[in-house]
């Protein structure tokens, strides 16, 4: 599989679905998909277990496709392509040719 623009820890603007132009900090990347802190929340009714004793209705975030973020980058959402610099591969903002990390 290509290696995705995201990672884990990217602030990150939402630019399709029912949460668009909301931003929020990835927590996890996986199978193409992410799951933004605070973005997509849906609400999952959990039985009483030796974890959560009480049980009840809990919000958590539900994974987005990564083909619907923007990952941002000194305050504005960039596009992200990939170039090899010292012999290492790094993400590099698409306009301004800025190495990302």
């Amino acid at each position: 599989m290509a290696s995705l623009k995201i990672k884990k820890g990217d602030t990150v603007k939402v630019i399709a679905g029912k949460d668009k132009d909301k931003e929020g900090k990835v927590l996890s990347v996986k199978d193409g998909k992410v799951i933004v802190e605070g973005v997509n929340m849906i609400t999952k009714h959990a039985k009483p277990s030796m974890a959560n004793q009480q049980g009840g209705i809990i919000n958590k975030e539900a994974p987005i496709d990564a083909s619907n973020v923007m990952l941002i980058h000194n305050g504005k959402a960039v596009r992200v392509g990939f170039k090899v610099e010292d012999g290492k591969k790094v993400r590099v903002a698409k306009g301004s040719n800025e190495v990302i990390d």
